[in-house]
Formats: structure tokens, sequence, C-alpha cells
């Protein structure tokens, strides 16, 4: 009987070593070279898994280009810029295709802008270059109420976003000054990544929305095709010869999770707090 085990123990274990042997080859052997799948779908209010990601993708020596797929409205100022940071450093040392699905707007769009080549359908929505801050007042219903807010602060601008008292022309001044810096950011990564005159995209820089063609028409889209042409595109770029493997890795997080990012992605944000959005809301 310990005669078997052992014999079964050592099967296994010459199975397990084969396994890794035959993984570890495979990802050096020509003919195996891959190509990296990564979404970027929804609002985006978070940057880590993202940039962990692509990290991964950039590290893996098996991997030969990476195509992001970018389905997204914009989001925050503060991920957008991490991301766009995250693929300036991926492009330098990896073929960077962007594919554009419904939508990649605003802070989809200013994610995108350092990639080797964007491809967006013809209907693809993309553009809105601009910043929003959006501040819910409340003061005209706590008044009908009879409810007052006391505040009590350290200098006269501490409460500049507070929902229970109307802006005033100064603190609106200051605001606008912090707006526009932003904006102009937004307009430079934008010039610097698609290689345009800091003026062009200036003038298309008021937040309007483009179609995929109308995009290829001013510079800020490549190519028209679907995800299966940025692949195709992505193949040529880094040499591949025959067909390339696929890689994508799934989301973390389960149904709990999911549901928590929909709801979060529906609902507006009435929190007192000082957000300014890379945002495209129709």
């Amino acid at each position: 009987m310990k005669k078997v085990c052992f014999v079964l123990a050592v099967i296994l274990l010459s199975i397990l070593v084969i396994s890794a042997i035959i993984a570890l080859l495979s990802n050096r052997l020509p003919g195996g070279e891959k190509i990296a799948v990564l979404r970027i779908e929804g609002t985006i209010n978070s940057s880590r898994e993202t940039i962990d990601t692509l990290r991964d993708y950039v590290k893996d020596p098996s991997i030969k280009a990476i195509v992001v797929r970018v389905d997204s409205p914009g989001g925050g100022v503060a991920p957008s810029q991490e991301i766009h940071e995250e693929m300036v450093k991926a492009v330098a040392k990896k073929i960077i295709v962007v594919s554009v699905g419904s939508m990649a707007a605003s802070g989809g769009y200013y994610i995108s802008a350092p990639a080797t080549r964007i491809v967006a359908n013809p209907g693809s929505i993309t553009g809105s270059i601009g910043v929003i801050m959006e501040i819910p007042n409340i003061k005209g219903l706590m008044d009908k109420i009879g409810v007052k807010a006391q505040v009590i602060k350290s200098g006269k601008n501490k409460d500049i976003a507070s929902m229970f008292k109307e802006i005033s022309p100064e603190e609106r001044a200051i605001l606008q000054g912090v707006l526009d810096d932003v904006h102009e950011q937004f307009i430079a990564a934008v010039a610097e990544g698609r290689k345009l005159p800091v003026e062009k995209v200036r003038a298309i820089a008021d937040g309007r929305i483009f179609s995929g063609r109308q995009a290829m028409e001013i510079g800020l889209v490549d190519q028209l095709g679907d995800l299966n042409d940025a692949i195709k595109l992505a193949q040529k770029l880094a040499g591949i010869k025959g067909e390339p493997t696929l890689v994508t890795k799934k989301k973390k997080g389960g149904i709990f999770d999911l549901l928590r990012q929909e709801v979060k992605t529906a609902l507006p944000d009435t929190s007192p707090a000082i957000r300014f959005k890379y945002f495209f809301s129709p």
C-alpha cells in the first residue's frame, strides 16, 4: 500500500513539474505571442485596479501589445489623470491601441489620448474635452421649512462649496480659476498624446462631443473600426506573425461589488465636497 501511495505521489509531482515547465516555455516559444485586452467600462471612480492590470501586462514578456477597450463617459479628475499617466509609461514600453466602444468621452478620452493608436466606431461618442463641477444648493428649501445651518470656520472660503448657501461672486471666481487650470491640464494632455498643436486642441475643447468619424477628421482618432480591427492593428504594429493569443483578466469582486458600482454610477453625487470631473452626461 505504501509503495502504491509513493508511486502515485511521484506521478502527481511529475505532472506538476511538467506542467510548470510547459507554462514557462509557452511564454518564450515563438508563435505563442500574446495581445492583452484591458477593458475600462463605466464611470471612472477609481484607478487602482486598472493601473495594477496595466502594469502586469507591461511586465509580462509574452505580451507584445495591449488593446484597451474604453467604454466610459469619464469620471473623477484624479483617477482619470492617474490612469493617463500610467498609459504614458506603458506606451513607452509596448504598443497600446485603444478601441472605443459606445463612448470614450471626457475622462474616457483623457485616458485614451496617450495610446499608440486610437480606433473608434463611426458612431462612437468621443471628445467632450472639458471639466465640470456641480454643487447642489438647498438653501431655498431650508428657508421654506425654517431650518438653518450654523457654520463655524477658520477662513472665509472654508465653506466655499457649501450646499447651504449661495456662491458669492468672489467664491465663483476662485472655483472658476481652479476649473480653468484643470481644463488646461486636459488640453495639454490631449495635445501631447495626439501630437497636435495646443491651440488646435483648445479650439475644440469647449465640452462638445464628436462622432468617431468626426473625431478622425480632426485628429482625435486614427482609424475607424471595432474591437477586432483594433486587435489586428495592434498585431500589425507589434510585428506579430500568425494568430495571437488574447489575454484578459476577469474583474475582481462578486455580484454585490457589481451592484454597488452600478448604483454609484447611476445616482448623482450630492455630497457637499468639492469635486471636479472630466465627465460627459447626456
